[in-house]
C-alpha cells in the first residue's frame, strides 16, 4: 500500500489553475517528446491538444495578472507540483538518456 501523500499546500483558485494547466501541458508536451514516443499518431494527437491546453495557461496566468497576483510564490507553488508527482512528469519532456551499450 503506498503512503498517502502530503497534502497540497493551501493555493488560490489562480494557482490550482495555473498548476493544473502546466501538468497538462508538461504531459502533453512528455507524450510529444521524439526521445520517448514510439509512434506519430499518438504524437500528433498531444500536439493537437497542447495548442488548447496552452490557451488555457496563458489564461490562468492572464487571471492571476489582472486579479492583482503579480508575484509567483515558487516556494508554494514548488510543493503542490512536487505532491501531484510534477517531478516524474516533467521528466519525461526532457530528452531520454542514451541507452546503455551492451557489455562486450
Amino acid at each position: 500500500m503506498r503512503p498517502e501523500p502530503p497534502p497540497l499546500p493551501a493555493l488560490t483558485r489562480s494557482e490550482g489553475e495555473l498548476i493544473d494547466c502546466y501538468l497538462e501541458v508538461v504531459d502533453l508536451l512528455g507524450r510529444v517528446n521524439p526521445s520517448r514516443g514510439t509512434d506519430t499518431y499518438g504524437a500528433l494527437r498531444a500536439a493537437q491538444a497542447l495548442v488548447g491546453r496552452a490557451l488555457a495557461l496563458r489564461e490562468a496566468l492572464t487571471v492571476m495578472h489582472l486579479r492583482g497576483e503579480t508575484q509567483l510564490h515558487h516556494a508554494t507553488l514548488g510543493r503542490a507540483l512536487r505532491v501531484l508527482d510534477g517531478e516524474r512528469r516533467s521528466s519525461l519532456a526532457v530528452v531520454a538518456p542514451a541507452p546503455e551499450p551492451p557489455a562486450p
